[in-house]
C-alpha cells in the first residue's frame, strides 16, 4: 500500500477533527455548567488535596490537561492563586487527563464508531434549535463527543500501515530493536509528536491504534505515552510567555513535575511495564504484549488473511478477526492502566514535596527585579484566554483589585486637602494622585479589553449578562478615580486664588470623606465576593448613600448661613461646596457599582 501526500493530509484532518471534537465538547460543557465550574475554582485555595481534586475534576470535565493547566497559569498570572496552590492543581490535572485515555480505550474499540456517531449527531441537532440555552449547550457537547470519536475512527484509517511500507518500516526497525535506547527514542518521538499536535490525548489515540494493529510493541507504545506527558507541557509554556514571572514559574512547575515523573519511570522502566502487564492480566483483560507477535505470526503464515485483516473484509466470526479484536482490547486497557498508574504514583509521591517544587522553580525562573514578585496588572493574562466562561471569575478578581487601588485615591485626596499650600508635601501628594489616576485609566482600558475578548468566546446568556455588568462596574470605578483627581483640581484653583479654609470647613470635609470612605469600603467588600454578595450588605450600601446625600444637603444649607454670618469668605464657601459636591458625586458612582453588583447577583442566582 502506497502512502501519498493526500493520505498524510487526511491524517492531519483526522487529528484536527479529533481536536475540534474535544474543543466543541469542552465549550458546550462549559456553557451548560459554567457557573458550577467557577464555583469549583474556590476549592483551589484551600489546601493541596482539594486543589488536586479540583485539577482532576476540571481536566476530566473539559477533557484536556493542557486547557486546564493553561487556565491555572492564567489564574496565577492574575494573582488568583499562589504558585504552591497551582502546583497541587497541576498534579490533579495530570491524573485527570487519564480520564480521556479511559474513554478512548473503553469506547474506541469496543463500540462500532460508525454505528453511533451519525445517530448521535442526528439526535443532537434538534437541541441546537431549542430556545433554552442549556439545551443548546448540551447539544454542542454531544456533537463534540461524536466528532471526537469520528476523528478517532478517521485517524485509524489514515495512519500509515508501516508494515506495508518497507522503507518506513526498515527505518523504524533500526530504532525498535536497540533495547533500552529504543525506549528513549520513542519517548523523544512522543514528546515531539505531542508538541506538534498540542494534545496528549491525540497522541494517546494514535499510539493506541498503532499498537493495536501490531505496528509497535507494547513497551514502545508505553514509551510514546510517557513522552506525551512531557510534550503536553508545551501549551502552558507557550501561554506563559506573555505572563508575569509567577505565570512562567507555574508553567515551569508543570514541566518539572512531568519530567521528574518520567525520569524515575525510566530508571525502572521494564519492571514498571511488567507491573502494568500483570495488572492488565489480573483484571481479566489478557496479555497486552501478545498482539504484535500474533499479528506478525499471521503475516508470516497466512499472508492472505493478513491482507484482509484491517480492511474489515474478513467474514464475521473469523477466528483471526475475533482473536485480534480481543488482543486490541487488551492493549487499549493496558496502555490506559500504564498511563493511570504512572500519574497516580507521581501524584502520591510528589504531592508531599510541593514546597520543595516551589523553591526549585523559583531558582529556575528567578525574578529579574524585586517588583516582579508582586502582581502587577498589565494586560490581564494576555494570550491566556482559553475557557471564556471560566475567565469571568478571573475578571471579577481583577475588578476587585482595581477597586482597592482606586480606594487609595480617596485617602490621597483627603491628605491633599490638609497639605500646606505650595509645599513639597502638596506637590508630592498631587503628583501621586495624578499618577494613580493615569494608572486607573490604563487599568480600565485593559480590563475592558479583556472582557471584550471574553465576550467574543462561546458564552452562555448568563455569562454575557455578567460581562455587560462588569463593563459597567469598571466604567463607574474609573469615574470614582476621576472624582478623586477632581478634588485635587479644585484645591489647585483654591490655592491659585489664595483662599483659606477655617477649622469648621476642614472638619466638615473630613466628615464627608469619612462617609465616602465607608461607602467605598463596603463596595470593595462586595466586589471581593461578588458571586456571594448578600442582600443585607447591599442594603447597607444604599443606607450609606442616603447618609452622604443628607449630609451634603445639611452642609449646603449651613454654607449659605455661614457666608451670610461672615464665618468665612464667599469664595471659600464656593470651593468648599465644590469639594462637597465632588465627594457626593463619588458616592453616586459607588452606588452605581452596587446597583450593577445587585443585577449580577440576580443573573447568577446567588442568594
Amino acid at each position: 500500500m502506497s502512502y501519498s501526500f493526500l493520505d498524510f493530509l487526511g491524517l492531519l484532518g483526522a487529528v484536527g477533527l479529533f481536536l475540534y471534537g474535544m474543543k466543541v465538547m469542552s465549550e458546550g460543557l462549559q456553557k451548560a455548567a459554567g457557573d458550577r465550574l467557577r464555583n469549583i475554582l474556590s476549592a483551589m485555595t484551600r489546601n493541596r488535596f482539594t486543589g488536586t481534586l479540583t485539577g482532576f475534576l476540571i481536566t476530566a470535565l473539559i477533557q484536556s490537561s493542557s486547557a486546564s493547566t493553561v487556565m491555572v497559569v492564567s489564574f496565577v498570572n492574575a494573582g488568583l492563586m499562589s504558585l504552591a496552590q497551582s502546583m497541587a492543581v497541576i498534579m490533579g490535572a495530570n491524573v485527570g487527563t487519564t480520564f480521556t485515555a479511559w474513554v478512548i480505550a473503553l469506547f474506541g474499540f469496543k463500540v462500532n464508531i460508525s454505528a453511533f456517531v451519525l445517530p448521535l449527531i442526528g439526535l443532537s441537532i434538534p437541541l441546537l434549535f431549542t430556545k433554552k440555552s442549556r439545551n443548546k449547550s448540551i447539544g454542542e457537547f454531544l456533537i463534540g463527543f461524536a466528532f471526537l470519536f469520528m476523528g478517532l475512527d478517521m485517524i485509524s484509517r489514515y495512519v500509515p500501515d508501516l508494515q506495508s511500507n518497507p522503507e518506513m518500516f526498515a527505518f523504524l526497525q533500526r530504532y525498535a530493536s536497540m533495547g533500552y535506547l529504543s525506549v528513549l527514542t520513542f519517548v523523544a518521538v512522543g514528546i515531539i509528536l505531542t508538541m506538534v499536535i498540542q494534545s496528549s490525548a491525540a497522541t494517546f489515540a494514535i499510539t493506541l491504534i498503532m499498537c493495536s494493529k501490531g505496528w509497535i510493541t507494547f513497551d514502545l507504545a508505553c514509551a510514546l505515552v510517557l513522552g506525551s506527558n512531557i510534550g503536553t507541557t508545551i501549551t502552558p509554556l507557550l501561554a506563559s510567555m506573555s505572563g508575569n514571572v509567577a505565570a512562567k514559574r507555574t508553567a515551569m512547575g508543570h514541566l518539572l513535575f512531568n519530567f521528574l515523573g518520567t525520569l524515575w519511570v525510566l530508571c525502572f522502566y521494564y519492571p514498571f511495564c511488567h507491573l502494568n502487564e500483570w495488572l492488565t492480566e489480573a483484571l481479566g483483560q489478557g496479555d497486552p504484549t501478545a498482539l504484535a507477535g500474533y499479528v506478525n505470526h499471521i503475516e508470516a503464515t497466512q499472508p492472505d488473511v493478513y491482507d484482509h485483516l484491517f480492511d474489515n473484509s474478513l467474514p464475521d466470526g473469523h477466528d483471526v478477526a475475533v482473536k485480534v479484536a480481543a488482543l486490541q482490547q487488551s492493549v487499549s486497557i493496558g496502555l490506559s492502566i500504564f498511563h493511570t498508574v504512572f500519574n497516580l504514583i507521581n501524584l502520591s509521591v510528589m504531592i508531599w514535596f510541593t514546597n520543595l517544587y516551589v523553591k526549585i522553580v523559583e531558582r529556575l525562573v528567578p525574578a529579574k527585579h524585586k517588583e516582579d514578585e508582586e502582581f502587577q496588572l498589565k494586560f490581564i493574562s494576555g494570550g491566556l484566554l482559553n475557557a471564556a466562561e471560566l475567565n469571568i471569575a478571573q475578571a471579577e478578581k481583577e475588578i476587585a483589585v482595581y477597586a482597592e487601588r482606586v480606594q487609595r485615591m480617596i485617602g490621597m485626596a483627603q491628605r491633599l486637602v490638609h497639605a500646606k499650600e505650595e509645599s513639597e508635601e502638596f506637590a508630592n501628594q498631587l503628583s501621586r494622585l495624578e499618577k494613580y489616576e493615569d494608572i486607573s485609566d490604563r487599568m480600565e482600558i485593559e480590563i475592558a479589553h479583556y472582557l471584550n475578548r471574553c465576550s467574543e468566546g462561546r458564552l452562555s446568556n448568563e455569562g454575557k449578562l455578567q460581562i455587560a455588568a462588569m463593563l459597567r462596574i469598571v466604567s463607574e470605578i474609573e469615574s470614582i478615580a476621576d472624582c478623586c483627581l477632581g478634588a485635587g483640581k479644585i484645591l489647585i484653583r483654591k490655592q491659585q486664588s489664595h483662599v483659606s479654609f477655617n477649622d469648621e470647613i476642614y472638619a466638615n470635609i473630613d466628615a464627608m470623606f469619612g462617609y465616602v470612605e465607608s461607602a467605598m469600603t463596603n463596595m470593595v467588600s462586595l466586589l471581593g465576593n461578588i458571586e456571594h454578595a448578600r442582600e443585607q450588605d447591599i442594603i447597607v450600601s444604599y443606607n450609606k448613600e442616603r447618609e452622604i446625600n443628607n449630609f451634603r444637603n445639611q452642609l449646603r444649607t449651613a454654607n449659605i448661613e455661614n457666608i451670610n454670618s461672615k464665618h468665612y469668605e464667599y469664595q471659600a464657601g464656593i470651593y468648599y461646596m465644590d469639594l462637597v459636591s465632588d465627594l457626593e458625586k463619588t458616592g453616586d458612582y459607588i452606588i452605581n457599582v452596587v446597583d450593577a453588583v445587585r443585577e449580577q447577583v440576580k443573573v447568577t442566582g446567588t442568594k
